[in-house]
């Protein structure tokens, strides 16, 4: 059994591993049923395709926080690091398609002031 946790933009992932015939739970449900969209399904699957052991582990992921893009993002980045921890000689083809960087772009917060985080009022001269 392998685990490890992913983060994208304000989602947490936690992703556990088990040597198995290939179910894919994500929150208690299906992937198909949890992620609506083809791509997002594409995106959460991509580590496994890439080194093809989809049908190697029985994975198991509890995801929360934020949007469904930011989840399947999360997603990828735990299952990269749970596949990392089961073989570490897949770290120079998970590391070459970019799926063990974090990407931590998140909203930047309102300032007091303003409309939005940098968008001002408008600038009156009089």
């Amino acid at each position: 059994m392998y685990q490890a946790v992913g983060r994208r933009k304000t989602s947490t992932a936690r992703a556990i591993l088990r040597e198995g015939n290939g179910s894919f739970i994500v929150n208690k449900l299906d992937v198909d049923d949890y992620f609506e969209y083809d791509t997002l399904r594409m995106i959460a699957k991509s580590p496994l395709t890439l080194t093809d052991s989809l049908a190697k582990y029985d994975i198991v992921i509890r995801v929360n926080g934020g949007g469904k893009s930011g989840q399947a993002g999360a997603v990828r980045h735990a299952i990269s690091r749970a596949l990392l921890e089961a073989s570490p000689e897949l770290r120079p083809v998970l590391k070459q398609a970019g799926f063990l960087t974090r990407d931590s772009r998140m909203k930047e917060r309102k300032k007091y002031g303003f409309k939005k985080a940098r968008k001002s009022t408008q600038f009156s001269k009089r």
